[in-house]
């Protein structure tokens, strides 16, 4: 397993704010849920992103975007005009207008649709991620305020399946809709790392060479084994010191650096997560002692695995 299909399993909708748009100008919405990770797809008409601390960004048809950060933001027509937005998403259950009150009937046209404007020229998705763990911030925090990824021309199966089915209101359709925004957030995070403008991390550029992205890959699938530089050195076909060297180089920092960084980020998940004592965790993730994991994980966190979890337990609740 790789990092980014890791985050397949890290993030998930689970029932988020999934919801279709369909708008005539002047328009605006306004995105204030502190979601990390918000997937807007234009799939009629043109927008702006604007984020309140970033430069607005255009969608144009077909397009899809992707907005990291909690911080609010904005999808207008106008970068420029600052239109009061029709309605403020507050958390997957809770909109609001500009001033406060309760969204009217002439807003929700149906359970995932909203809108001014039924036959509007704009129509466009909008999927809210409750994104958390040390995992999944070793992806996003790679990511710029936006990215979009722009329409090929090409349909999307994907895309067409998710507008296919928001249009429909048949039972079983939010676990529907839920993989369908997984696939959607997966497929456009790698179509976008793939692109000569993206700046992927080291790890992610380096996954596609023979030597360190088969030494990732262990790293990734067995943390619990007992790596060494010789011994992934081995694994990858090469002397230790080409290994050390070229995976230094491409991923951004030493062998046992990067080993030690993941180990200690699934234990921040697995210590979140689970009720597994300390000392099983730690040898979940290649320490041979509670003990061990704690010193690791205080000297790169600052905090011990057990103050990690009573604050992760007092967040979540």
């Amino acid at each position: 397993m790789d990092a980014l299909a890791a985050l397949l399993y890290e993030v998930r909708s689970d029932g988020a704010l999934f919801s279709r748009n369909i708008v005539a100008p002047p328009w605006s919405v306004r995105i204030a849920d502190r979601t990390p990770l918000t997937l807007i797809t234009m799939l009629r008409g043109t927008g702006w992103v604007v984020p309140d601390d970033d430069a607005p960004v255009e969608l144009g048809p077909g397009d899809v975007a992707i907005v990291a950060g909690s911080e609010p933001f904005s999808i207008a027509d106008d970068a420029d005009r600052r239109t009061p937005p029709l309605y403020v998403v507050h958390d997957p259950y809770h909109c609001t207008t500009a001033d406060g009150d309760e969204v009217g009937d002439d807003l929700i046209q149906s359970l995932r649709t909203c809108g001014n404007s039924l036959d509007g020229p704009t129509v466009m998705l909008t999927g809210s991620y409750r994104v958390g763990g040390r995992v999944s911030e070793r992806l996003l925090s790679a990511l710029p305020r936006v990215l979009v990824v722009r329409n090929d021309g090409r349909p999307g199966p994907i895309l067409e399946l998710t507008a296919m089915e928001i249009s429909r209101d048949d039972p079983g359709q939010q676990a529907v809709l839920d993989r369908l925004l997984d696939l959607l957030l997966l497929s456009t995070l790698r179509e976008w790392f793939a692109r000569p403008e993206a700046d992927p991390p080291g790890w992610y550029r380096a996954l596609g060479d023979p030597v360190a992205g088969r030494a990732l890959r262990l790293i990734h699938d067995r943390p619990e084994h007992p790596w060494t530089v010789t011994a992934l050195a081995e694994e990858a076909g090469v002397s230790r010191a080409t290994f050390a060297r070229r995976f230094s180089d491409l991923v951004g920092q030493p062998p046992m650096a990067y080993l030690t960084d993941w180990r200690l980020a699934l234990a921040a998940d697995l210590l979140a997560r689970t009720e597994a004592t300390v000392e099983s965790i730690a040898r979940q993730v290649g320490y041979r002692s509670a003990f061990g994991l704690s010193v690791a994980f205080n000297r790169v966190y600052g905090i011990r695995p057990s103050q990690h979890r009573t604050a992760a337990a007092r967040t979540a609740g």
